[in-house]
């Protein structure tokens, strides 16, 4: 909207037109908007999704708050998905036919309205007061572990500091080394000089879950990568006949709805057809744990990419017999909605790994790392970008030696995509073998372990089992 913020306009199809370079001041600008987003969206994404949820009633004993959360965390996630479907068409659609300032403006407008919203609500929301840094809790556990490294673990459970009504009176066993940061010297008596000399059991366990879902964490970066592959589908498609009827043609850059449009479908019908038949079924709630879905996750990725492949060099062979291999421009007679299923399965695995993974950090992690445990499913994300264009650049330098064709070649039909998808997939397998170690050496979850039904006098009653650091 400002003409001095951006270059002069300029046509590059006109002969002897040179086109002015932006200047510093502009790029500020420029970066400085993309700053803004970045800080705003690491504001929003991980926070957002926990503030929801400490809006629901923890003290409920009927058992029923897994699966309100469980619920909750599907339709939160099935919302966002809805607004990339609508992000994808109706923003994009502005922006062709309307232009940039229509385009850039009306996502201001509805930003503006949602941030309204949100403070004209604040009066009814559940807000929880922040006691203090983790990131310097997680130091001082360290730090403290390190100075008492030589001291001996107590006999009795006694000699532990805790917090008073705090849940941890006993640290577990799991990472012993650090329990020696709530250890009670004999001139200490319990009480803490120093937070850098003495740590609570609730300090400890703290650290200790954030390190324990590292390893299950690291198996989810895998099918993010994956999902990265958008520009791969997008020359598939582009090289395929995508008319539905003689008029109607779908843009090649709007495949990727199928996969927002197949994790919504199963999302709701999750929700609303297979765990209600479910219940009915067993005669008491049922539920995937959510280990058991980033697993079903990892093998639907697996088989996503195997598709991929398939359908690649089917698509392949067919340009080559159609004299189409040095023309990648050229459309194969071949339908694009065989891309189709691929998407899908993708949608089908982020529908179960990545709400899996959001609902399993939030129910593993203490109360107090919410917004850590929601914000770790983007990290992995952001770290599954980087490794996606590190792998891409190796196979390209790797496979483009001696003078071959690269298999991802600008040409898609002289690259060989599939062998690059069949790669993904074979990754992904033994990135599936990695997380049923990972989930094995993690144990039982806080769901599974937690509490257990039993049956007494003909009813179901909700036993509460303790768990390690808490009393009976």
């Amino acid at each position: 909207m400002i003409p001095k913020a951006r270059p002069p306009p300029c046509n590059l199809l006109v002969s002897g037109q040179a086109c002015k370079s932006a200047t510093t001041a502009q790029y500020t600008i420029l970066i400085s908007s993309f700053m803004l987003m970045s800080i705003g969206a690491g504001g929003i994404r991980p926070c957002s999704l926990a503030f929801g949820a400490n809006q629901f009633d923890k003290r409920d004993t009927n058992g029923n708050i897994k699966r309100v959360l469980e619920t909750y965390f599907n339709w939160y996630y099935a919302a966002v998905m809805i607004s990339v479907l609508i992000a994808m068409t109706g923003i994009v659609y502005l922006q062709d036919h309307m232009g940039w300032k229509i385009g850039f403006g009306v996502p201001v407008v509805i930003m503006f309205f949602s941030a309204f919203l949100f403070f004209l609500a604040t009066p009814l929301y559940i807000k929880e007061n922040v006691i203090n840094n983790l990131l310097g809790r997680f130091v001082q556990v360290i730090v403290v572990a390190y100075k008492n490294r030589k001291l001996a673990y107590p006999e009795q459970n006694s000699g532990y500091h805790y917090n008073k009504g705090s849940e941890f009176i006993v640290p577990t066993s799991k990472l012993r080394f650090l329990n020696k940061a709530c250890i009670i010297k004999s001139s200490e008596d319990g009480v803490a000089v120093d937070s850098w000399s003495l740590c609570t059991v609730e300090q400890v366990e703290e650290l200790k879950s954030l390190v324990r879902v590292m390893p299950l964490w690291s198996t989810g970066i895998m099918v993010s990568i994956n999902l990265s592959q958008s520009s791969f589908p997008l020359l598939q498609a582009k090289s395929m006949d995508r008319h539905i009827t003689k008029r109607v043609e779908i843009p090649a850059a709007s495949f990727g709805i199928f996969t927002v449009i197949a994790l919504t479908v199963w999302l709701v019908v999750y929700d609303r057809v297979i765990i209600p038949l479910g219940s009915r079924i067993r005669g008491k709630p049922f539920r995937i744990g959510t280990k058991e879905r980033m697993g079903i996750g990892i093998f639907f990725s697996c088989m996503a990419m195997l598709l991929s492949g398939i359908i690649e060099h089917i698509r392949r062979r067919k340009s080559i017999d159609q004299g189409l291999l040095n023309n990648p421009e050229g459309v194969v007679a071949m339908s694009a909605m065989w891309l189709v299923p691929q998407h899908c399965l993708n949608g089908i695995a982020e529908a179960f790994n990545a709400i899996g993974q959001i609902e399993f950090y939030y129910s593993e992690l203490p109360k107090s790392m919410s917004s850590i445990a929601t914000a770790m499913f983007g990290l992995g994300t952001a770290v599954a970008n980087l490794l996606a264009s590190v792998i891409l650049s190796n196979v390209d330098s790797i496979t483009k030696r001696e003078g071959k064709e690269s298999w991802v070649s600008s040409n898609i039909n002289r690259g060989h995509y599939e062998n690059y998808y069949w790669l993904l997939a074979i990754m992904t397998c033994f990135n599936l073998v990695y997380f049923m170690v990972c989930s094995w050496a993690y144990g039982p979850c806080v769901e599974s372990g937690s509490k257990k039904l039993v049956e007494e006098d003909g009813e179901m009653e909700l036993e509460n089992v303790s768990r390690p650091g808490s009393t009976t």
